[in-house]
C-alpha cells in the first residue's frame, strides 16, 4: 500500500484548483484507491486535491497582515494590477479604437470578472486556527509583540467589513486570513535579511541573557514539583533508603517502632567495602569495553548524528556469573556482604553523589546541542534531572552504562547472597521455596532485559532525561538495594509457601511476563520496520511527524501494556513474602506510582510532539495502564 505523507486533523496549504493560490486546509481524509485527500478550507467548502497540490506548512512564507498583497477575499479594494499580458488579450496596436469611457466600462468589467474567477469568499467572522497550527513564517513561529497594531486600511483591505465596525483580535483567539506563495518578493528578501542581521546580534549577545532566555523558556516544564521537589528528594531518597533496611533487619518490623535505631555514621562507612565496590563497577567497565556483541546506532540527535553502542550486556552477565560461580571454588565469604549491607548500600550512594557532581561539573562545559531537553538552567534541578544527555569518555557512554551493567547485574548477585545467607541463619540444606521463587523471577526479569538490550535505546531515560542524580542514583543504588528487597526480607523473616500457592504466584508471574515482553516485542518491531508483513494486521494512527501510533494488538488494549505486566510482574515477586507485613509490598507500592508518574510523563511529551493524532489516539484507547479504569 503506497504510503500516504500527511496525516488526518494535519493542517497544511492546499492549492485552490485553477489557481496558483495556496490556502491554509485541514486534511479530513484520505482515499488509499484513488490516493486523493479531502480537505477543508476556512470557509468550510470541502474538495479532493492530489497530494502535489498540497504542501506542508513550512514550504511557504507567511506574508503579514500589513502587507499590500492580499488573500482573494481582501482584493476588492486592491488597485494593484499585473503587468503580464495574459495570452486572450490582444497587443496594444491590434486593439480597436473606442472611447474612454467604454474603455473603462471594459476594464471595470473585466477586473469583476476576474475578481469572480480568483476570490475564496472566506466566512467574514473571527476565526480559530485547526488543532496544533502555529503561524510560521520562514519555517519560524511568528512573534507578535503587544504593541503590534494592524495598518489603518486592514478593515477596508478585508472587504466584507466596514469601516466602523471592530473586531477585537488576539493572539490566543484570533486569526488573521493570510495567503502563501512559493516565491519570496523584494520585500521579504529585505526583510530575511535584517531578521538574520538581527538574529546574529542576539547569538553573539552575552551568555547570561541567552541563558536566562532558556531557562526563561524551560522553567515552565519543570517535573518533580520543580527545584523545592527535586531538592528534597536529592536528600530524600538516601536516608528513605536505609529507613527501609533498618526496619527490614528487625526481628519484627513494625511501623508502631518507627524509626527503627539509627546507627552512626561513622558505622556505616568501610574503606574496604568502598574499594570492593569501586573494584565491582569497574569489572563491569572493563566488561562493556570488550569487542564482543554488535554495534547498533541509537535515534537521531538534534543535530541528526546518532551515536554508536555496543549490545554485549548478556556476555558481561555470563562472564560475571563464571566469577561468581569461581568464587565459590575459591571459598570466598559472599555472606559477608549481608552482614555488611548497609555498610555496601552506604558506599554506593556515596559513589553515585560523587559521580554526579562529576556529571554536572563537565556539563557545564558541554555545547548546547548536547544538553538534555529536560534541563532548565537551574543548579539544584539540572543536578538531579541531569543536564547533559550523552556524557562520554571517548566512546564509553557513561548513561547507557549505567542503566543496566552495574546495577542490575548487581541485583542478581545480591539475590544469591540473600539466598545463601538464608541457608546459613536459618540452618537450612536447601533453600525455601519462597526464595526460590523470589530468585528465579527476578533472575529472569534481569536475563530478559540484557538480552532485549537494544530496547533500551528508545526509551525515555535514554533519549529525553539526562545523566544526574536521579539516575546515578537510580541505577547504581535503589535498583540493586530495593528491588533485591523481598530477598533481603525473607532472610531474617522466612515464610513457609504451600505448591498450590506457589502454583497460583507463578501463573500470575507468567501472565505478567508474556504481556511485558509481547507489549515491548511489538513496540521494537514495529519501531524497527513499520511496513513488515507480519505487522501488517495492526492499525495504525499517521502524525504530523511522519510516524505511526499503533491502535491494535498489545497497543490498542492499553496505551501502555508494558506497564501493567510490569506491575503484575511486580506482584508475584511480593507474593512469596506471604502477608504478615507491608514491608515486602514496599516495592508494588513504590513502583505503581512510579509508573504512573512515568506515564503522565510519556502522556505530555505525546501530546506535545503528536498533536491532534494523539488526541486521536486517546479516543481510541482510552486506559492508560489498567483496562476498564480510564
Amino acid at each position: 500500500m503506497p504510503s500516504r505523507k500527511f496525516a488526518d486533523g494535519e493542517v497544511v496549504r492546499g492549492r485552490w484548483p485553477g489557481s496558483s493560490l495556496y490556502y491554509e486546509v485541514e486534511v479530513l481524509s484520505h482515499d488509499s484507491n484513488s490516493q486523493l485527500y479531502s480537505v477543508k478550507y476556512k470557509d468550510g467548502t470541502e474538495l479532493e486535491l492530489k497530494e502535489s497540490d498540497i504542501k506542508p506548512l513550512t514550504s511557504f512564507r507567511q506574508r503579514k497582515s500589513g502587507s499590500t498583497s492580499s488573500s482573494p477575499s481582501r482584493r476588492r479594494g486592491s488597485r494593484s494590477r499585473s503587468r503580464s499580458r495574459s495570452p486572450g488579450r490582444p497587443p496594444k496596436g491590434s486593439r480597436p479604437s473606442v472611447s474612454a469611457s467604454h474603455q473603462a466600462d471594459i476594464k471595470e468589467a473585466k477586473k469583476e470578472a476576474r475578481k469572480e474567477m480568483l476570490e475564496i469568499k472566506l466566512t467574514p467572522l473571527v476565526l480559530k486556527p485547526f488543532g496544533n497550527s502555529i503561524s510560521r513564517y520562514n519555517g519560524e513561529p511568528e512573534h507578535i509583540e503587544r504593541n503590534d497594531v494592524p495598518h489603518k486600511n486592514a478593515q477596508v483591505q478585508r472587504g466584507s467589513f466596514s469601516s466602523q465596525e471592530k473586531f477585537p483580535l488576539s493572539q490566543e483567539s484570533c486569526y488573521i486570513p493570510t495567503q502563501y506563495s512559493l516565491h519570496p518578493r523584494r520585500e521579504e528578501v529585505k526583510l530575511k535579511e535584517i531578521d538574520s542581521k538581527e538574529e546574529k546580534i542576539v547569538t553573539k549577545g552575552p551568555t547570561s541573557l541567552r541563558t536566562f532566555e532558556v531557562t526563561a523558556t524551560q522553567q515552565k516544564d519543570l517535573e518533580f514539583g520543580g527545584v523545592p521537589g527535586v531538592f528534597l528528594i536529592t536528600l530524600g531518597l538516601p536516608a528513605f533508603l536505609f529507613l527501609l533496611l533498618l526496619m527490614c533487619k528487625q526481628e519484627e518490623p513494625s511501623l508502631l517502632n518507627f524509626p527503627p535505631p539509627l546507627p552512626a555514621l561513622y558505622d556505616l562507612w568501610e574503606t574496604r567495602i568502598f574499594g570492593a565496590y569501586l573494584l565491582w563497577f569497574f569489572l563491569q567497565v572493563l566488561l562493556y569495553l570488550l569487542p564482543i556483541g554488535k554495534v547498533v546506532e541509537g535515534t537521531p540527535l538534534t543535530d541528526g548524528r546518532r551515536l554508536k553502542y555496543r549490545l554485549n550486556g548478556f556476555y558481561a552477565f555470563i562472564l560475571t556469573s563464571a566469577l561468581v560461580g569461581a568464587s565459590f571454588f575459591w571459598d570466598v565469604e559472599l555472606c559477608y556482604v549481608y552482614s555488611h549491607f548497609l555498610q555496601c548500600a552506604f558506599a554506593a550512594t556515596v559513589f553515585s553523589v560523587v559521580l554526579s557532581v562529576y556529571l554536572y561539573a563537565r556539563a557545564l562545559k558541554a555545547p548546547r546541542d548536547e544538553l538534555s531537553p529536560a534541563s532548565s538552567g537551574n543548579a539544584v534541578y539540572d543536578f538531579f534531572i541531569g543536564r547533559e544527555l550523552n556524557p562520554r569518555i571517548g566512546t564509553f557512554d557513561l548513561k547507557y552504562f549505567c542503566e543496566l551493567r552495574p546495577g542490575l547485574i548487581g541485583w542478581v548477585v545480591i539475590n544469591l547472597v540473600m539466598l545463601l545467607a538464608e541457608m546459613k541463619l536459618q540452618d537450612r540444606t536447601v533453600p525455601s521455596l519462597a526464595m526460590i521463587l523470589v530468585n528465579s523471577f527476578q533472575l529472569l526479569y534481569v536475563v530478559d532485559a540484557l538480552w532485549n538490550e537494544e530496547a533500551l535505546l528508545t526509551t525515555m531515560d535514554i533519549i529525553h532525561d539526562g545523566f544526574g542524580f536521579m539516575l546515578a542514583f537510580g541505577d547504581l543504588v535503589w535498583v540493586p538495594f530495593i528491588y533485591s528487597f523481598q530477598a533481603f526480607y525473607l532472610v531474617s523473616h522466612p515464610n513457609e509457601l504451600s505448591w498450590p500457592m506457589a502454583s497460583l504466584i507463578i501463573a500470575l508471574k507468567l501472565c505478567g511476563f508474556v504481556i511485558f515482553r509481547c507489549a515491548n516485542s511489538q513496540k521494537n518491531a514495529f519501531r524497527k520496520n513499520p511496513t513488515d508483513p507480519k505487522l501488517a494486521h495492526l492499525k495504525t494512527i499517521h502524525t504530523a511527524t511522519g510516524k505511526n501510533l499503533l491502535v491494535s494488538g498489545w497497543w490498542g488494549f492499553v496505551r501502555h501494556p508494558n506497564y501493567l505486566g510490569d506491575l503484575i510482574m511486580a506482584l508475584a515477586w511480593s507474593l512469596p513474602c506471604g502477608f504478615n507485613h507491608i514491608l515486602p509490598y514496599f516495592y508494588v507500592i513504590y513502583f505503581t506510582i512510579l509508573l504512573v508518574h512515568r506515564e503522565a510523563r510519556d502522556e505530555h511529551h505525546c501530546r506535545k510532539k503528536y498533536g491532534l493524532a494523539w488526541e486521536k489516539y486517546c479516543q481510541r484507547v482510552p486506559y492508560r495502564i489498567f483496562p476498564y479504569i480510564y
